[in-house]
C-alpha cells in the first residue's frame, strides 16, 4: 500500500502557493527556508513528480504542481473539519455576514455549508444587500464580515477573487443590432453599471437603460426574457444566458474583483475561521473558457446544509 501524503508537507506546499515564494512560506509555517525546501523535495520524491520549476529568480508551479494544489486544499480542509468535529473548545457565538444576493446565490451555499459543519455552535446572521450598503453597515459596526465587489475608489477590501465580467443576453431570443443596446443594470452608483456604460461610451455604442434594480433576480429575469443585456461575473452566469463578445459588437470589460471586508476588533479566531472558508471555497471555483451558450456549462451548486441562520431580504 502506498504511504499517505504528509499533512505538514501539504500545509507548507499551500503556503508556498499562496505567498509566491519559499522564503515567505517559511515565515508563515514557522520553519527555516532550508526546512521548507527539504519538505518539498520529499513531497516530490513521494509523488515522483516535479512540483516547481525555476522562473527567473523565483519558482512557479508545474502542471503537476497545479494538479496537486487542488487536492492539497481539499485534504487540508477535510483534515481541519475532522479535527474541529472533536474539539471540545470549538468556537461559539454569532457571526454577522453581508453579501450581495448574486454572490449569495453562487458562493454562499458552499461557504456557509462547510462552515456550519466545522463550527456548528456559531450562529450565522446573513444580510443580502448591495456592496455600497454593506460597506456602510461595516462602517457602522453592524456587520462582522462582508463579501463585496472590490472598488478602491469607494471602500477598502482585501481582494479574494478575480474573474471576467461578461456581457450577457438571452440564449433563446435574438438581439437586435439596429437599435440602442437595452440595458438591465443596478442603480447609478453600481460599479458594474458604471463599467458597462463607460465601455459603451468609449466604443461609441448607443444604449438605453430599460431596467434598474439592486436585485440580481430581477436583472436576470429581464435578460432571460430577451428584454435586455446586462453584465455579470462569469461564475454567476445562469442557464439560458449567452455571453456577448467583440464578435457581437461589444467592447471588452475589465475583470471583476471580489473583496472581503472585516470589522476591526472581531475575535481573531472567529474571523480567521470564516475568512479561511471563504478564500478556500472561492479558490476552489474553477472557470473554463466562456462558451457562447451557457446552457452547456452552468451546473447547480451542492445543496446547502441545514443552518441556524437568519436570512434578510435580498438586494443587488
Amino acid at each position: 500500500m502506498s504511504a499517505p501524503l504528509d499533512i505538514d508537507q501539504l500545509h507548507t506546499f499551500i503556503a508556498i502557493v499562496d505567498t509566491g515564494s519559499f522564503t515567505k512560506a517559511a515565515d508563515r509555517v514557522f520553519k527555516t527556508q532550508s526546512a521548507v525546501s527539504m519538505q518539498m523535495r520529499r513531497l516530490e520524491e513521494r509523488l515522483g513528480k516535479q512540483l516547481f520549476a525555476k522562473d527567473g529568480r523565483g519558482n512557479r508551479l508545474t502542471a503537476e504542481g497545479e494538479k496537486l494544489m487542488h487536492y492539497a486544499r481539499r485534504i487540508i480542509r477535510l483534515n481541519n473539519e475532522a479535527v474541529a468535529a472533536f474539539d471540545d473548545n470549538r468556537l461559539e457565538g454569532t457571526l454577522r455576514i453581508g453579501t450581495p444576493d448574486d454572490y449569495a446565490d453562487r458562493y454562499m451555499p458552499e461557504i456557509i455549508g462547510r462552515f456550519a459543519k466545522t463550527h456548528p455552535n456559531v450562529e450565522l446572521y446573513i444580510v443580502c444587500e448591495p456592496s455600497i450598503s454593506l460597506a456602510e453597515k461595516m462602517a457602522r459596526g453592524e456587520l462582522d464580515i462582508a463579501l463585496v465587489t472590490h472598488n478602491p475608489r469607494t471602500r477598502v477590501s482585501d481582494i479574494v477573487r478575480t474573474e471576467p465580467l461578461c456581457w450577457v443576453t438571452s440564449a433563446n431570443h435574438p438581439l437586435r443590432d439596429d437599435a440602442p443596446v437595452p440595458l438591465a443594470v443596478g442603480r447609478r452608483d453600481c460599479h458594474w453599471r458604471q463599467l458597462a456604460c463607460s465601455a459603451l461610451d468609449a466604443d461609441g455604442r448607443d444604449y438605453q437603460v430599460l431596467f434598474t434594480s439592486w436585485s440580481s433576480t430581477v436583472i436576470a429575469a429581464a435578460v432571460l426574457a430577451g428584454m435586455a443585456v446586462s453584465v455579470l461575473p462569469e461564475s454567476t452566469l445562469r442557464t439560458g444566458m449567452r455571453v456577448l463578445t467583440s464578435a457581437d459588437g461589444f467592447p471588452p470589460l475589465p475583470p471583476v474583483q471580489i473583496g472581503l471586508m472585516k470589522r476591526p476588533g472581531l475575535s481573531p479566531s472567529l474571523v480567521n475561521a470564516i475568512t479561511d472558508h471563504i478564500t478556500a471555497c472561492l479558490d476552489n471555483i474553477t472557470l473554463g473558457p466562456v462558451p457562447e451558450d451557457m446552457d452547456s456549462r452552468v451546473k447547480m451548486l451542492p445543496g446547502m446544509q441545514k443552518l441556524k441562520a437568519n436570512y434578510i431580504a435580498p438586494g443587488w
